[in-house]
């Protein structure tokens, strides 16, 4: 396990996982081990021997070097990553944890927490695999016909990879009891919503003169709080319309 840790992440990426581990840790330790667990070992199973590092990023790297389109670090991903990834469940842990909004509210903290993972397992996925098997890309704001890895660029591979990967995740947070179906379908549906809009962003903003501070990282925050978000308040909504 170190092995892996160590191969999929850089140390300083390392660090900040344990600390998101401890800040999480404290919600459930169930849906923590699960889920934080599962999708560690989704994206950090290497190809062969579990020495290559992230398995969805590893696909086939040298072709992705050989585009510029591959992960820095020979796929290792440092601390911005990891921060972009975790904001929003840590955020949703500590408003668990401080039992924000008393009992009304817990349940969607918790539901916040399952679809940030499901936004990011299905971001990655669809980013990684699209590069990697990806036979045309498009560009989401004109759907022109662009090179693999470009900002904006979805595929029709990497886009139903990335709609089963946040199924999966979502169906790990229903066999932990952390999600009902509709909570999990919920979570699916705007894990989606958000990797469109991330989509845009980067299409419409990305490498843009006066945005050059919108870099990858960033615009993680953005998406992982996005799909948490309006997995909360698709849940608010479905509840009013039922009651």
């Amino acid at each position: 396990m170190l092995l892996i840790l160590k191969q999929g992440l850089s140390w300083f990426g390392n660090v900040r996982r344990i600390n998101l581990y401890i800040a999480g840790y404290s919600v459930n330790k169930q849906v923590c081990r699960g889920l934080v667990q599962l999708r560690l070992l989704v994206q950090k199973i290497s190809s062969s021997k579990l020495q290559d590092g992230t398995a969805v990023t590893k696909l086939k790297i040298k072709q992705k070097e050989a585009l510029g389109v591959a992960e820095k670090r020979g796929g290792r991903r440092g601390p911005g990553s990891v921060i972009g990834s975790s904001a929003a469940g840590c955020v949703c842990a500590l408003l668990s944890i401080y039992n924000i909004g008393g009992g009304a509210l817990a349940e969607l903290w918790i539901l916040g927490f399952v679809a940030s993972f499901c936004t990011k397992l299905s971001d990655t996925v669809s980013s990684e695999i699209g590069k990697a098997y990806g036979r045309t890309t498009y560009l989401v704001t004109t759907f022109k016909v662009v090179p693999r890895g470009t900002e904006g660029a979805v595929s029709v591979e990497g886009t139903l990879a990335g709609i089963v990967a946040s199924m999966f995740l979502a169906g790990v947070g229903y066999i932990l009891g952390q999600v009902n179906v509709p909570q999990g379908l919920v979570c699916v549906l705007a894990s989606q919503i958000a990797n469109f809009g991330e989509s845009l962003i980067g299409a419409s903003l990305q490498d843009k003169e006066g945005f050059e501070w919108l870099n990858n990282d960033v615009v993680n925050v953005l998406n992982i709080s996005a799909g948490a978000i309006l997995a909360v308040l698709m849940q608010r909504l479905l509840v009013s319309w039922r009651s």
